[in-house]
């Protein structure tokens, strides 16, 4: 993310690599290689049900939690009427919803969001548990922030397409 011109936190995708390949070669996509990552790759690990998890390293030291919140709020809400057709204010507010303003984020602190099987949403801020939503909806918003039609960051969703690639 990019605010004036400045790097505001740095992520990374990881993924349960044998669930994932699992997955894959089960589809119809695991019968031939495809040349470049597909949208119904990305949809298959978006609608899924297996561990994944988006680490945030913060790099910019005036942070609040309340800017993060917005940040997510403001993301999750579109990918949720995308998939939806439908708003859905209640659940958006969920992940961040228990963090406390209160939170100091420095440069380095750490936020991990992780899908957990079962549809499982812990939020960790610091090694904090600060939400924990069991949520099939918000989990498949959470990941198509990052994987699907217009992402937070198109050269992570290309490297993580790569990624998948590989497992053929």
């Amino acid at each position: 993310m990019l605010g004036i011109g400045l790097k505001i936190y740095g992520f990374g995708i990881y993924a349960d690599n044998e669930k994932m390949k699992e997955l894959i070669m089960q589809s119809k996509i695991g019968n031939k290689a495809p040349s470049k990552p597909t949208k119904e790759m990305y949809q298959m690990v978006i609608d899924s049900d297996f561990g994944m998890m988006v680490r945030l390293v913060i790099v910019f030291s005036g942070l609040s939690m309340s800017m993060v919140r917005k940040n997510f709020d403001e993301g999750l809400g579109p990918a949720i009427k995308k998939l939806t057709g439908a708003k859905n204010e209640e659940l958006t507010k969920k992940i961040m919803g228990e963090a406390s303003d209160d939170i100091k984020l420095t440069s380095g602190s750490v936020i991990e969001i992780s899908r957990l099987l079962g549809y499982v949403l812990p939020t960790k801020v610091m090694g904090e548990i600060v939400s924990k939503v069991e949520s099939e909806l918000l989990c498949r918003a959470y990941i198509y922030m990052y994987l699907g039609e217009d992402p937070f960051d198109k050269e992570a969703k290309d490297k993580f397409g790569t990624s998948m690639l590989s497992m053929f």
